[in-house]
């Protein structure tokens, strides 16, 4: 064998798991981005049972093709609240399940003998999906063709990777190489490695059934490499998990246990076969003869589904376990204090979807604190008691950080594959990010009125505080109409906004009127007057930015 050949081969093994996570990349975002809605309404089912949540768990990887993502995103709602500890441990079971079917698709890909190959059949694919890619207008046939081409480039990858694997298994000097590693405890470490560092379970397994496949190992072997490949996807999870909540640690924790447990498991069990003169590989080449690549496969299936039905029981235990092994600190309560994210945090980019979902709910949390620290302004000013105004100082920081942070995050968001709608609705966001952090202006004006009536010694009578809790009312009527609007696309909710925010123009004007009758009564002075004037301007600019974020929706 010439080096040239050699060199060939090795550059087409390359090529061939370039060209096949290129393919799982394109997979899962087009997948995660036409169905979107989909995803949001299995997650939304995770709290019926722990069965709904492996079924979750197993549906949602099956559809976007990675557990990795699937994890991210559990890890993410578990940071931002959305999700308890123990229904992310049952979607995390069920993506195990899910990430099986493309072992099973490469499986179902390796067959053809004198017939035409299922690997080229599906491999052309990719050509039937690049044709729509270039030529669809539409974004969903668009996302359907980078579905359709990613699915095809898979089998071109594979095919690319069989070629090689094919060489290699001629090579003496390489099969006594790898016939050398037969311990199961090394395979499974060589498995995990390798996983860790293509940072896909999908390519080790796809990997592993060509090498299977072209005799270069055993089946045996093969079995051993994929049950470390269960331990190597975790390394996405943890990293995620290290820059979030404790809760979030706790999850990637559990990821962890739940697939080291399972290896653990299996590899005791396999021990006691080989006290018994049979192996793993022996099982599944009797069950089912004369197809390496189906027994592989229904290895790896067994294997997940066997672990999951073992620990699904013990999930309470496991979620009581991790709690401990990562404790919640008395210090935690001044973390909380400083400025943060509550629905959005840096993985999730890697799912822009759920991570365009989460930057809405930040919004909508950004809106919240804003009202609630309007009504903190009107309680100091109407009552020049301060107890709340370190209340009120933290949540200003937090929507200063908000507007600052959350406004770099939507920007790189921005570069990742998106739709249409959603490319249209981030870009509407930037504004309403600005509209908000003014209403928190605006607050802090109302505060420095306060300020000046305590420092003259002098308060607004009691007409004008009954004047300003009904502004208030009114302020929140508009709110809640923004955020029904904002929330959920309603333009009735629109119009509904647009009247309340007439009745603030409208009282506001009543306000000015009554506080000029109130000055020539000489019922107050000209300076405490001249605040209240200024309040209410300052109350119905609040207003207009309100209905500024309601305005957005016409854009999508």
């Amino acid at each position: 064998m010439d080096a040239v050949t050699v060199v060939t081969s090795v550059l087409n093994l390359i090529a061939g798991v370039g060209i096949f996570l290129i393919a799982c990349s394109m997979m899962s975002s087009n997948l995660e981005s036409l169905g979107n809605r989909r995803l949001k309404a299995l997650f939304a089912k995770t709290s019926k049972s722990k069965l709904a949540g492996v079924g979750v768990g197993a549906a949602t990887t099956a559809l976007i093709q990675s557990s990795s993502a699937t994890t991210v995103m559990v890890i993410g709602f578990v940071n931002a609240g959305i999700m308890t500890l123990t229904q992310a441990a049952t979607v995390i079971f069920g993506a195990n399940i899910g990430t099986t079917i493309t072992g099973q698709l490469v499986a179902l890909g390796m067959f053809g003998g004198n017939s035409v190959s299922t690997s080229v059949v599906f491999a052309s694919l990719a050509g039937v999906g690049a044709f729509i890619l270039v030529f669809a207008k539409k974004d969903k046939f668009r996302k359907a063709g980078g579905i359709l081409a990613g699915f095809g480039m898979l089998f071109v990858g594979l095919s690319m990777m069989s070629g090689a694997m094919n060489y290699f298994s001629e090579l003496e000097s390489v099969k006594n190489f790898l016939a050398s590693f037969r311990n199961p405890l090394l395979l499974v470490l060589v498995g995990a490695l390798l996983t860790a560092v293509v940072q896909s379970s999908s390519v080790m397994t796809s990997m592993t059934l060509t090498m299977v496949v072209s005799g270069l190992i055993s089946l045996d072997q093969g079995i051993y490499l994929t049950m470390g490949a269960n331990i190597g996807t975790c390394v996405t999870a943890l990293m995620a998990g290290l820059t979030s909540t404790r809760n979030a640690k706790r999850t990637a924790l559990i990821h962890l246990i739940f697939n080291v447990s399972g290896v653990v498991v299996f590899l005791l069990l396999g021990l006691f076969l080989r006290l018994g003169g049979i192996d793993y590989g022996w099982l599944f080449a009797k069950m089912f003869p004369h197809a390496p690549q189906i027994q592989l496969s229904m290895f790896h299936t067994f294997f997940n589904v066997l672990t999951v039905f073992v620990v699904l029981p013990l999930t309470g235990i496991l979620a009581k376990f991790v709690t401990k092994i990562v404790p919640d600190k008395v210090s935690d309560g001044k973390k909380a204090d400083e400025p943060h994210f509550f629905y959005v945090e840096e993985h999730m980019l890697k799912n822009p979807p759920i991570a365009v979902q989460q930057a809405k709910r930040e919004i909508m949390n950004m809106a919240e604190i804003a009202l609630k620290n309007f009504d903190i302004s009107t309680e100091i000013v109407c009552t020049l008691n301060y107890e709340k105004e370190g209340l009120f100082r933290r949540q200003e920081r937090q929507l200063d950080y908000l507007n600052r942070e959350l406004a770099k995050f939507i920007v790189r968001l921005m570069k990742s594959e998106l739709s249409e709608k959603d490319r249209v609705y981030l870009s509407t966001a930037f504004r309403t990010i600005t509209d908000l952090e003014r209403v928190g202006d605006y607050a802090e004006n109302i505060v420095e009125y306060a300020d000046r009536l305590k420092e003259t010694e002098t308060a607004f009578s009691e007409t004008a505080k009954k004047e300003i809790a009904e502004l208030k009312e009114l302020i929140h009527v508009l709110f809640d109409q923004v955020m029904k609007a904002y929330e959920n696309g309603d333009l009735q909710a629109l119009k509904n906004a647009y009247e309340a925010e007439e009745k603030i123009d409208g009282f506001t004007s009543r306000m000015a009127e009554n506080n000029i009758c109130r000055l020539g009564e000489g019922a107050c002075t000209p300076e405490v007057g001249s605040q209240y004037l200024s309040l209410s301007l300052n109350i119905e600019r609040i207003a207009d930015h309100y209905i500024n974020v309601a305005k957005t929706i016409k854009s999508y």
